[in-house]
């Protein structure tokens, strides 16, 4: 009792402080304060989020190594290098360096999210954006398009053209001009795509994996028991037990730790799952008698050490002329593909939090969350790294009830420390997290009940969004997916219905959600609307400017309530909730 005193007394007292009026949490006193956010709940969710998203460290150095980095693999080399000891005692460099490099880039990005835009959004570089750097644009020990010093290079500048696009308010019209159904159905999405990640090999459980005759099949055997398809047999499936580790400690132990409001589940979870999985000789060891075994738990028993970035520091090329025509394929790949994708989970992630303004479908912040993307994009190239986007492991945290910026600063720290104990963080199992990652996608698919079903011509587009970002890997082409047959429905039926004269309509059209490309606000943004017009102090709100902020507005008056969710606080406030589709096209029209 006298513990459980002090922590509400203390969660008062930095509520009262400049610290708690700045980040807004309950109790503050600002008129914009956030409810249900309190200062060790939000330590809590950034440590969260920081062990949901720390097998980044490890996932994304193996990946972008096996580009073989600034090492040189001799044109004539019949296996690519394969054999070549001198070449992979550089690229165990590249990994080395780029263990540092992630940790250090995602430190710094999540910490400017918290510190600057006052998000519970941690960033790092993206999954899937890596995989396509690595094996797509740079190739398999340096056997595609451009080298990697180039492909840095259109990293680098892709980042500034993001600086631009957000400076004129692009970024942030295009998350808000997306149709509502759509967005709900990114979220939706995310939470699919999220589960998917793990339950595959590479970042969770491995009770999926990749099959012939099938998209996908029942994998979870051991990695020695694959056959040369990389696919289990059907006796060996379910057989590793690192697998059953990760359903029942890093799973179920965890779903029954938050059933019983256990504050600090998730972490509980993983690192019951890691400590488990550290001792070797056992069967579900990190650290098999292997070589590379040795490897990880040589670098393992450093614990405390710093290695530098040696071999990929500022090593970009900007002789381009040679792969003009590759560079310039990859520069436009990674602008459209990471502008989606990072738009998407910024957006879904704040909407996960209760912070979209009804009104304007934009959220709080919007524009320094997506400057400090943009400005990670192009420091992250100049550590080694492929493009950084914002998590959507970030989900961990707010379901742990974060709410504010210290949430991600917390998980910031956290990938700072990681820059020192990177032996300890590399080496959390991907078993650990996989079940986190399932539980957090289940509580965002919470957003489907609330799309708009009973109108065919937004529920096929959110439809489309909702399985093809799981079902390709990509966050980008299902909202490619979901615009595209958005647009052409609904204007083929726009179309149908002029050439008839409004005869032909259809039979459900009541049920339409509203959508106008005449968006609240405006497309540029407020800032430069008030320097246009000649305001000195243009970044600060003109007086009666308004706007939601979970759950609350600036003079006080309950606003719609938002069709995010999101787990209890500290003491067990709903950030958000559900509104109708009449409801957001009765205050749309009104608007």
């Amino acid at each position: 009792m006298g513990f459980n005193n002090w922590v509400h007394n203390a969660n008062a007292a930095v509520a009262k402080s400049p610290v708690g009026r700045y980040f807004r949490l309950q109790g503050s006193g600002h008129p914009k304060e956030r409810k249900g956010t309190f200062f060790f709940t939000e330590i809590r969710a950034g440590l969260a989020t920081f062990f949901a998203m720390a097998y980044i460290i490890s996932v994304n150095s193996n990946i972008v190594s096996q580009s073989g980095g600034t090492c040189v693999c001799p044109p004539d080399s019949p296996d690519l290098c394969d054999t070549n000891p001198e070449y992979l005692l550089c690229v165990q460099e590249i990994n080395r360096d780029l263990v540092t490099a992630t940790a250090a880039i995602s430190a710094l990005t999540s910490f400017c999210m918290g510190l600057f835009a006052n998000m519970p959004i941690s960033c790092a570089p993206g999954m899937g954006l890596n995989a396509y750097f690595a094996y797509n644009v740079v190739g398999y020990h340096g056997s595609g398009n451009i080298p990697y010093q180039v492909a840095l290079t259109a990293v680098f500048i892709e980042g500034f053209v993001f600086v631009a696009l957000t400076v004129l308010g692009m970024r942030q019209w295009l998350a808000r001009a997306i149709p509502h159904s759509i967005k709900l159905a990114t979220g939706v999405g995310i939470g699919l795509y999220l589960t998917l990640i793990g339950l595959t090999y590479s970042a969770g459980i491995g009770l999926v994996v990749g099959a012939s005759s099938t998209p996908l099949e029942l994998a979870g055997c051991v990695q020695s028991a694959m056959d040369e398809d990389g696919l289990c047999p059907s006796g060996a499936k379910m057989r590793n037990p690192t697998l059953w580790i990760g359903i029942f400690c890093g799973g179920f132990f965890t779903i029954f730790l938050m059933l019983f409001r256990f504050k600090g589940a998730i972490i509980a979870g993983i690192l019951l799952v890691s400590i488990i999985s550290w001792p070797r000789g056992t069967d579900v060891t990190y650290f098999p008698y292997t070589e590379l075994g040795d490897s990880l738990f040589d670098f393992f028993k450093q614990v405390v050490t710093f290695r530098p970035i040696k071999n990929v520091l500022v090593a970009q090329d900007w002789s381009i002329g040679e792969h003009g025509g590759q560079f310039a394929v990859a520069f436009i790949t990674f602008l459209y593909v990471d502008i989606l994708d990072c738009t998407g989970t910024l957006y879904s992630m704040a909407q996960f939090c209760g912070a979209i303004d009804e009104k304007t479908q934009d959220f709080e912040g919007s524009a320094v969350a997506y400057l400090v993307d943009a400005f990670g994009v192009s420091i992250g190239s100049l550590l080694g790294c492929p493009p950084v986007t914002a998590y959507i492991e970030s989900g961990a945290g707010i379901s742990e009830g974060g709410g504010t910026g210290l949430t991600a600063m917390t998980t910031g720290l956290a990938f700072f420390i990681a820059v020192f104990f990177a032996p300890i963080f590399a080496s959390i199992p991907p078993w650990a997290t996989g079940c986190t990652l399932v539980i957090v996608g289940a509580l965002m698919v919470k957003a489907a009940a609330d799309i708009n079903w009973r109108y065919i011509g937004d529920a096929i587009p959110a439809f489309l969004t909702i399985t093809i970002m799981p079902f390709t890997y990509s966050i980008a082409y299902g909202l490619i997916a979901g615009i595209c047959s958005y647009i052409l429905i609904n204007t083929g039926v726009l179309i149908i219905e002029k050439a008839s004269g409004e005869r032909i309509k259809p039979k459900d059209k009541e049920y339409k959600e509203f959508w106008t490309y005449k968006l609240p606000g405006g497309v540029f943004p407020p800032w430069l609307k008030r320097a246009a017009r000649g305001k000195k102090d243009f970044w600060r709100e003109d007086d009666g400017e308004s706007g939601v902020v979970s759950g609350r507005t600036i003079d006080g008056a309950e606003p719609e309530k938002n069709v995010a969710q999101s787990e209890v606080g500290e003491v067990g406030h709903e950030r958000s909730s559900a509104s109708s589709g009449e409801e957001r096209a009765n205050a749309q029209s009104k608007a």
